[in-house]
């Protein structure tokens, strides 16, 4: 069960589940409100056209109490509240009082009560505004308004066809007049308007189209034979159903979850395998690996694990080598103390005393190289050490190197190949300066007589090299002399010199400079050539120049 609670996968898939819920009321609410704006536009459109006819009608009443007489008259018709209301009783809006400037309507709509109370402008009545009260809407009520415009036409005779287009800008569906033939009307409908001219029909059309059901009302026209005016096809408000839009909000969802749930499931598959993987590591079992696949991150996750594995494994097999190999060269400069301290409890000469702790000083000196030699490797090999970038000149290092080693050369030449004064390339200077070191050490060391440096840039990588002319190493060996403690004349003495540390500490140190340190047979002297390579310009935040080099 804790393992449910902690995963990360399963926070996802809940995370997801919240979203859902989150979009389905947000759904909800936003189908709410378009479908409110929506119902609001379809109410001031459908207004319009009628508030103008009859606003216009109304003015051309000649006197106030004619206008409240045809008010009081249409009423009865249409079985609707027509009066005039102070203008001072209507609090409006900014839009509500641009629209009214245009000559539209407003539509003031109580749900609860479902009723719609429209306000119009009439001409000559600059203190009152026009009102309807409407609480239902029949078919009666529809056909009515074609009536209304057929009235408002008869104003203008012989301009019936330029009249009616000036009425269309306050109609938001079509009004115009047609030919009865070219009306989709069966014998019954168009005898019924030819016989009686006050005929009015009401149709209703189902149509597959984004229009739906729609209206259209046919009026006959008694001005012009064969010929009827047609209004509509009027839209019918179709509400945006929220159980239809939920549906497919909530249908969407679920493909998404599943889709994404796909997605992870492969993920978290792998994720579980690297999670086996360290419980086995955990458990002491450094040989498991994880199988990669692909070039996606996962698998750059478990390639990183291998790679972490085989470093943990390499670094315990190390120590355990490190442990040996230490325990057996502590063994011959401690035995040497030892011997020394027996020797100046048995003797009582004064110079024998001074020459045993003579010796004994140096015994304990190399004790201590062999200690800094081993923390210096230790370092390197376990951990990345605090590398500091900088600027070197590599001419100044090789022959500051040069210089310091002039003390021990004996009778031993060392020539040098420097490059240019101004050649300038980036590392950790007392690790360059400990690789050039020891590879000098161990040239002058093994040689015969001759010995040369050299450094330089080639192909973007920095480069130093150090050659002899002594016997060089066995191609064989080649890799073992990087190995830690490995000297290949077996001998441990102390006028062999070292520890067996130099060159393995050169190779991490190679290693960490993101170059890599190699041997192979000198073309010019015969012997061995040790040669680092490592890349001019560095990833790691650089430092000044060394202004000790010189």
């Amino acid at each position: 069960m804790s393992s449910f609670k902690h995963s990360v996968f399963l926070r996802i898939y809940a995370g997801l589940v919240c979203l859902v819920a989150l979009v389905a009321i947000l759904a909800y609410i936003i189908v709410q409100v378009i479908n409110y704006q929506r119902a609001q536009d379809y109410r001031e459109q459908m207004a319009d056209g009628v508030a103008h006819v009859i606003s216009e009608v109304v003015a051309r009443q000649p006197t106030p109490q004619s206008q409240e007489d045809w008010l009081a008259d249409v009423s009865r018709v249409l079985e609707l509240q027509l009066d005039f209301v102070p203008r001072d009783q209507l609090d409006l809006s900014r839009t509500e009082r641009r629209r009214l400037s245009d000559g539209r309507a407003i539509v003031r709509y109580d749900a609860s009560k479902i009723i719609g109370d429209i306000y119009t402008q009439v001409d000559g009545q600059p203190n009152v505004y026009l009102h309807m009260k409407v609480d239902k809407l029949s078919e009666v009520q529809i056909k009515m308004i074609a009536i209304l415009v057929l009235e408002d036409l008869s104003y203008y005779p012989g301009a019936e066809q330029q009249r009616l287009e000036e009425l269309q800008l306050y109609f938001a569906y079509p009004i115009a007049f047609k030919k009865l033939s070219d009306m989709n009307l069966d014998m019954d409908q168009i005898s019924r308007l030819r016989t009686d001219k006050t005929q009015t029909l009401m149709l209703y059309r189902d149509s597959a189209t984004m229009q739906g059901t729609t209206i259209s009302v046919i009026s006959a026209y008694t001005n012009v034979p064969n010929q009827v005016l047609v209004l509509g096809p009027v839209p019918i408000f179709n509400w945006l159903p929220f159980t239809v839009f939920a549906g497919i909000v909530l249908f969407s969802l679920f493909l998404l979850i599943m889709g994404v749930y796909f997605l992870i499931l492969p993920l978290e598959r792998k994720i579980g395998k690297v999670r086996q993987a360290l419980n086995r590591v955990r458990k002491g079992d450094l040989d498991t690996r994880v199988t990669v696949e692909g070039n996606d991150e996962m698998a750059n996750l478990g390639l990183s694990f291998n790679m972490m594995t085989e470093h943990i494994q390499r670094l315990i097999e190390a120590q355990q080598e490190l442990t040996r190999a230490v325990s057996h060269e502590l063994r011959t400069p401690v035995a040497r103390v030892r011997f020394g301290m027996e020797m100046l409890t048995d003797t009582d000469d004064y110079d024998a005393r001074i020459s045993q702790m003579e010796m004994i000083d140096k015994d304990i000196e190399e004790l201590n190289k062999l200690i800094d030699e081993i923390m210096t490797y230790a370092k390197l090999e376990q951990g990345t050490p605090s590398l500091h970038f900088e600027k070197v000149v590599l001419k100044n290092l090789l022959q500051q190197v040069i210089d310091e080693t002039a003390v021990i050369k004996k009778d031993k030449n060392i020539t040098s190949l420097l490059p240019a004064q101004d050649l300038e390339v980036e590392a950790e200077y007392r690790y360059l300066h400990r690789v050039v070191q020891n590879f000098v050490g161990n040239a002058l060391r093994y040689s015969n007589s001759m010995v040369r440096v050299s450094g330089g840039i080639q192909d973007r990588y920095a480069f130093v090299c150090v050659e002899d002319d002594g016997q060089g190493i066995d191609e064989k060996d080649r890799e073992k002399v990087f190995e830690a403690f490995a000297r290949l004349d077996d001998s441990r003495t102390r006028a062999s010199g070292g520890y067996g540390l130099g060159l393995s500490i050169v190779s991490r140190i190679a290693y960490w400079f993101g170059g890599k340190v190699e041997v192979d047979q000198s073309p010019v002297l015969g012997g061995a050539r040790f040669t680092m390579t490592w890349p001019v310009k560095q990833s790691v935040t650089k430092t000044p120049l060394h202004k000790s080099a010189k």
